[in-house]
């Protein structure tokens, strides 16, 4: 499992100042890349995906700015928090408005200049511990949500069966300007296709047999909130068209009407199809491709984010157990290893289907291999559920709650051990043991 401290750029040529902010963010639990000179850092910039870099404006070859205007075009641009004197503070605010995360002015005190550096790597609208998950992979995939949510631009999800992505789309919708409005969902595969352009836009009184009022479409019903449009590679060719219009016009008619209506909202779609092949297929028109695909975010498979297998099982169990009669105490290390060896091809829903009946059907007192998978264990057969000794179930259980704990405090040793209520050498000794190191 990868739980890589974060990445920091650090632009100094005063040599003093750029040991002391190189040896305190080390012992922060990060880890720092520390140029002297402007140039050096563009060229690693263009190459190393940094989390943030840390820049002062005044450089004995390229300033500041210089090496901020550079990192501009690299794609997905790190935050920059420049350092500068007090005759520097016009430039600075310059920069701010440029596009620039923040400045500090010499001199600064280390907590003040600690709690701005931090700000920038924890996404704005998440918890320490994450919303949508734990992992690097999954975490990445939120911060990214969470800048589309203060955008209007058209998304697109994609991503394999069962990752959520209507878990994201209402993610997206509840970070942005548009939470207090409705949120519409609408599955372009569950409707008749008959039906679904009087379902989508609406139709008048008359409109077809059958019609006797007028009703109202998702899109008039999502108004000016989010219209979320899932497997939307199914939309039929007729029906793309009328799509198309509506982003391109921001107004659509109901079937049978004349009078063109207004849309405010923001449309945001989902497809686990290759919608690119389609289009070479004629499947699906190229022009409205290019329009919902403004930005497009992958949702990882649970395969490539085994860190959140038991912390959506955590989350699942606690859901499901609350305010039932039941026995269960909790999810005993077994169960976790089993689903941890699991392929998940169902992804998230297989794991909540999985929980939901585990729980509804254990006889407790806590949830076995055999509650999650019954299928694996067949009358007579004792070897359709292979499962490892006590011993390693408790020190992999135990590997991974370390784990999560220096997750939290960034690969910070002292402070993970005050979270799992250990001294520090105690921690350390259990790592050595379990193979993890003392690196982080």
């Amino acid at each position: 499992m990868s739980h890589e401290p974060p990445l920091i750029g650090l632009v100094e040529d005063d040599p003093i100042m750029g040991e002391s902010l190189a040896q305190r963010l080390g012992l922060e639990g990060m880890r720092v890349h520390w140029w002297r000179t402007g140039r050096a850092a563009v060229a690693d910039i263009r190459k190393i995906r940094f989390e943030a870099i840390v820049c002062d404006i005044r450089l004995p070859d390229l300033d500041g700015e210089a090496v901020f205007r550079e990192a501009a075009h690299v794609p997905r641009t790190p935050p920059f928090l420049f350092v500068t004197g007090y005759g520097d503070i016009d430039q600075a605010v310059r920069l701010m408005r440029s596009g620039a995360a923040d400045y500090v002015t010499k001199p600064f005190e280390m907590e003040d200049f600690l709690a701005r550096l931090t700000d920038l790597l924890m996404p704005h609208g998440t918890t320490e511990g994450g919303t949508l998950g734990v992992s690097p992979a999954i975490r990445q995939v939120e911060a990214l949500l969470c800048r589309m949510a203060r955008l209007s631009s058209n998304l697109l999800i994609t991503g394999e069966t069962g990752t959520g992505k209507d878990v994201a789309a209402r993610f997206i919708h509840a970070q942005s300007r548009h939470a207090t409005a409705p949120f519409i969902a609408v599955n372009c595969a569950a409707i008749p296709s008959d039906l679904m352009e009087s379902e989508l836009f609406g139709h008048e009184r008359g409109a077809f047999t059958g019609a006797a009022q007028r009703d109202l479409g998702y899109v008039e019903r999502a108004g000016d909130g989010t219209l979320f449009l899932d497997e939307i590679g199914e939309l039929r060719p007729e029906l793309q068209a009328k799509l198309l219009q509506l982003i391109e016009s921001k107004t659509f008619q109901r079937v049978g009407g004349e009078r063109e209506i207004a849309f405010g909202g923001r449309i945001v779609t989902a497809t686990n199809a290759d919608l690119a092949l389609r289009v070479v297929e004629r499947q699906f028109r190229e022009d409205l491709l290019y329009r919902i695909n403004a930005v497009s975010i992958r949702l990882p498979s649970l395969r490539e984010r085994p860190d959140d297998i038991p912390w959506l099982m955590e989350r699942f169990f606690t859901e499901y157990s609350a305010g039932t009669e039941t026995s269960l105490k909790g999810i005993s290390a077994l169960a976790e290893e089993a689903a941890l060896q699991h392929p998940w091809p169902g992804n998230v829903r297989e794991l909540r289907n999985r929980m939901e009946r585990a729980v509804a059907l254990a006889l407790g007192p806590w949830l076995m291999p055999g509650d999650l998978f019954p299928e694996l264990v067949r009358e007579g057969d004792d070897t359709g559920l292979r499962i490892g000794s006590l011993e390693s179930a408790r020190q992999e259980a135990e590997k991974r709650h370390i784990l999560r704990a220096l997750s939290v405090t960034a690969g910070e040793l002292s402070a993970a051990a005050r979270l799992l209520g250990v001294g520090r050498t105690t921690l350390w000794e259990k790592m050595r043991r379990l193979g993890l190191g003392s690196d982080g």
